[in-house]
């Protein structure tokens, strides 16, 4: 029976209101709590009573199913990280990708996101272990050896970084996307290695054969849609098997050594080689000008005769003997010629007119005074000067006389 109905005790049970003067009691207060939400959601009095109608338990089941529903929506919020993307699904099938931010889905099961990475450097070691350090620490030589295209085995070891260009490709396109990278990577190294010699693998074909590996290797993978970007391909090392390795250090120092011995003889050219271009230019350039003397006095001479030629047709027998004077006088003035009147003079007096001359000259320095010979032979007779004079013939004079008499 209610506190409310005729007959009651006419107490209020949330007040705690009575007799009792203290304060309510908390049991009491909580119980009674209770026993109003049961009411509430359909449930009993509490005291063996028929149940509440039906309309309370409706709004319970609803109440639930709404709770249910708001938490199964709140779900579908989730948050993309800078430099990942979204990848969304809806019963397995691919709808769409979503950048960073805050973003909704339909919750599980319906659809699904799959987080990415597309900013984070990746890599995979091929023919090495490092066991992540920087160092290697085991070669892998199931991976490590492979056959150049003269048939020597050659140890490679390559580190190979790459990065998600496309999360939808990565996803779905290729199962085990860093191992099927690490295949293609070892397929395209050996190819590669195989068609070049080793000495160009191990020397200065390094860069060219990095290059070559990288480029089919995104090739491939872009045939594939992986939605992998290969960002940089690393040779580490690059090395003949440990067997042989004393024998190729010993061919590697002759080489060595013949590039030093190439390079000390190119040098030797570049020191030789311009200045003999030098000295045959010179002498091409003296040919040059005595070339052009010669043509210049040629012409000149060519010039004078003509101008002589007529001349001479005007006064034969003048020019003729203007020519001899000028001819002999260009003859003898180089050389030491005494003309001596021989019918005047007698054949007791030498006199070494020559080295006079030669004695005379202003060239001739002291030393070659004081060695100078004496005017007169020791076999000759001492003369007086004038005697001297008798006999001496001027040079002009006996030139006009040796002239006229022919």
């Amino acid at each position: 029976m209610s506190w409310n109905e005729p007959g009651g005790d006419k107490k209020d049970p949330w007040s705690g209101r009575g007799d009792q003067k203290g304060p309510p009691d908390l049991d009491e207060a909580v119980r009674n709590l209770q026993e109003k939400l049961g009411k509430f959601f359909g449930g009993g009095n509490g005291e063996g009573d028929s149940p509440m109608p039906e309309y309370p338990k409706k709004n319970m089941k609803i109440l639930g199913a709404a709770v249910i529903g708001a938490i199964w929506l709140g779900s579908g919020f989730y948050i993309v990280d800078e430099g990942n993307n979204g990848v969304e699904t809806r019963f397995g099938q691919y709808i769409g990708t979503t950048q960073s931010g805050l973003n909704w889905h339909i919750p599980a099961p319906v659809e699904q996101v799959y987080i990415v990475n597309v900013k984070q450097q990746r890599f995979i070691e091929v023919g090495y272990r490092s066991a992540g350090s920087e160092q290697m620490v085991g070669s892998v030589p199931k991976e490590a050896l492979m056959l150049t295209r003269d048939e020597n085995y050659v140890d490679v070891r390559l580190a190979v970084q790459y990065q998600v260009k496309d999360a939808k490709d990565f996803l779905f396109n290729v199962v085990n996307p860093a191992a099927t990278l690490k295949q293609v990577t070892e397929s395209a190294q050996r190819g590669v290695i195989g068609s070049n010699d080793m000495d160009f693998v191990l020397t200065e074909g390094r860069s060219e054969i990095v290059t070559q590996i990288k480029r089919e290797i995104q090739a491939i993978m872009d045939e594939y849609q992986s939605g992998i970007q290969i960002t940089s391909v690393n040779l580490q090392d690059a090395q003949p098997p440990e067997q042989v390795q004393k024998a190729f250090a010993d061919a590697i120092k002759a080489r060595e050594d013949q590039q030093r011995l190439i390079n000390e003889a190119q040098a030797y050219a570049n020191d030789v080689v311009p200045r003999a271009r030098g000295a045959a230019a010179r002498k091409i350039q003296e040919a040059e000008g005595y070339k052009e003397q010669a043509i210049a006095q040629a012409t000149g001479e060519t010039s004078r005769f003509g101008k002589l030629v007529a001349e001479y047709s005007k006064a034969p027998e003048i020019t003729r003997k203007r020519m001899y004077i000028e001819t002999m006088e260009s003859v003898l003035s180089t050389t030491n010629t005494v003309m001596v009147d021989v019918k005047g003079s007698n054949n007791m007096m030498y006199l070494p007119l020559d080295k006079i001359m030669s004695y005379n000259k202003p060239s001739n320095t002291s030393s070659e005074t004081a060695a100078a010979p004496p005017l007169f032979d020791q076999q000759s007779q001492v003369t007086t000067p004038a005697t001297v004079e008798e006999h001496v013939v001027d040079r002009s004079s006996s030139r006009g006389r040796d002239l006229r008499g022919r």
